[in-house]
């Protein structure tokens, strides 16, 4: 266990001057543990495909684990960053897609609901991974190199609960430090629970993998990755069966995991606190020598974030301090009061209504060190009206000193809703951010929108419609709809964007589409 010594953190005098609201010092039980399973794969596009399996008599719907809510207001308070029109326009030129996993790729069969959906940019492939299937796309072509393949294709041979139980919820990122893939699943079929993280010998996905499997006694519900310098940091939704445990959040070590040497593990537990997300880093810039990884929360009226420093050559040295608190500008959670919890997204010529999953952050919480400033950039999901929801999203500066709002928006430019995005900056400094949306008279749909560096703070530009994901039904059979979808950065240009998310291209299965785009300034 461990106790912060409020007067000596470096936040000390910053506080009681005044520049933050609040800081609660906190004690978090700390436990330090080993792989139990660790091997190296070998190449995956050796290991032949499990055959196609018949398609599922029913479709199998994946009800999400309820976090604590922030407390319910007494009275509302107008949003004060919402931007109601947007005239200027996307100074982006070129568009490209193609169709990932889903309804519309061939040799695969939607058998369950929603659709997590991420994925990442390397050097020359894209990896895509949603529920239980992923496939590797050459980016140059936009064809499948390996796949879709279940992905218990990367456990094969390696025994226990990863190669028993291909359960999904994954994580694809790509370690441009390293030039190496992450990929991770839970295996929670059976306990103990297992979190199952393979990280790439080389930047060829489909290559060999060094195999690592860390359990848990409690469900590792809703695992989020981020890459820094010092370790591959991760956080979990811990759940007794039903019954919320609070947030693990934990630091892998990434210098053995890329050697295939034994690999250990440090987490803290956060009680009380649910939906804990950890900065990835992006561009070729490190965070300051010695920086933590920083890891954020959704508060009232507020983010929450925590310092996570790990120390490997002494783990009981290692520290998560925080939360501090950064204010922001008012918001209700979407979708609150509806009368199935968190489920009010409007779609055309039904009464099903959509998941919000207002409850959290989205991923990723992108981290950028510009030099002359270090940024994070994030956003959830609030609401317009009751049956309305938007993307708020925040630029966060200085989290190593006083993190302050440097700039946030709640952006609804039209009547329908938008929601389930993904946010973050390239090299200039310019965002993005994609995400669903959905209306009485538009059928959910990927669109995405942006600012460029030296546009007014606060304030997007017109959104673009992804020509090949505009729906053409609804959703009738479930009001699940994703848990996340993922923007990344192309990690040889640090221009280029890549985007994947769920669209309804027609009433019966969900679709995927990756979307490619830069900013025009940009080069």
């Amino acid at each position: 266990m461990r106790t912060l010594d409020f007067a000596r953190t470096p936040l000390a005098s910053a506080l009681l001057s005044g520049a933050l609201l609040a800081f609660t010092t906190a004690v978090y039980g700390q436990t330090v543990t080993s792989a139990v399973k660790q091997d190296v794969s070998a190449p995956l596009s050796s290991i032949p495909a499990p055959p196609p399996k018949a398609q599922a008599a029913f479709m199998k719907v994946h009800r999400v684990k309820l976090i604590p809510a922030p407390p319910a207001k007494q009275a509302a308070a107008a949003d004060t960053a919402l931007q109601k029109a947007a005239a200027a326009p996307l100074p982006i030129s070129a568009v490209d897609f193609f169709e990932g996993i889903g309804g519309g790729l061939p040799a695969f069969q939607v058998t369950s609901f929603p659709a997590d959906t991420t994925g990442a940019a390397g050097t020359t492939q894209y990896v895509q991974w949603v529920n239980t299937s992923f496939v590797v796309f050459n980016k140059a072509t936009k064809l499948a190199v390996l796949g879709p393949v279940d992905g218990s294709i990367l456990w094969k041979n390696f025994g226990g609960n990863c190669e028993n139980f291909n359960d999904g919820d994954p994580i694809v990122l790509f370690d441009r430090m390293a030039n190496r893939w992450i990929l991770s699943q839970f295996a929670v079929s059976g306990s103990p629970f297992s979190q199952c993280i393979a990280v790439s010998t080389s930047a060829d996905a489909t290559g060999s993998y060094n195999r690592y499997e860390y359990q848990y006694q409690d469900f590792n519900d809703y695992g989020k990755f981020g890459v820094w310098p010092d370790a591959y940091y991760a956080s979990f939704n811990m759940f007794a069966g039903n019954t919320f445990r609070g947030s693990k959040v934990c630091a892998y070590e990434r210098d053995k995991m890329l050697s295939a040497a034994a690999a250990r593990m440090v987490c803290f537990d956060v009680p009380a606190q649910g939906g804990l997300v950890p900065s990835d880093l992006d561009g070729t810039s490190a965070p300051p020598t010695g920086s933590p990884n920083f890891v954020m929360n959704l508060g009232s009226d507020r983010l929450n974030m925590w310092r996570f420093k790990v120390d490997w050559a002494n783990p009981s040295n290692s520290a998560l301090t925080g939360p501090v608190v950064v204010r922001t500008a008012p918001f209700e959670q979407a979708c609150r009061n509806a009368p199935l919890a968190g489920s009010c997204i409007v779609q055309p010529k039904t009464p099903q209504r959509l998941d919000a999953l207002a409850d959290r952050l989205m991923f990723r919480l992108s981290y950028r060190n510009f030099g002359t400033h270090e940024s994070l950039v994030v956003n959830h999901t609030v609401a317009v009206t009751s049956t309305r929801a938007a993307v708020r999203w925040y630029e966060v500066r200085g989290p190593n000193a006083t993190p302050q709002i440097h700039q946030q928006g709640t952006y609804a430019p039209t009547t329908s809703s938008r929601w389930m995005g993904s946010t973050a900056q390239d090299k200039k400094g310019n965002l993005a951010i994609g995400y669903t949306v959905s209306g009485a008279s538009v059928f959910p749909s990927i669109r995405f929108a942006g600012r460029q560096a030296t546009d007014p703070p606060g304030k997007l530009a017109a959104e673009r419609q992804v020509a090949g994901a505009i729906g053409k039904g609804s959703q009738k059979n479930t009001d699940r709809w994703g848990d996340y979808s993922t923007l990344t950065l192309d990690p040889t240009d640090d221009c280029t964007f890549w985007y994947s998310a769920q669209y309804q291209a027609s009433s019966s299965e969900w679709h995927t589409k990756i979307v490619r785009f830069k900013f025009n300034s940009c080069q």
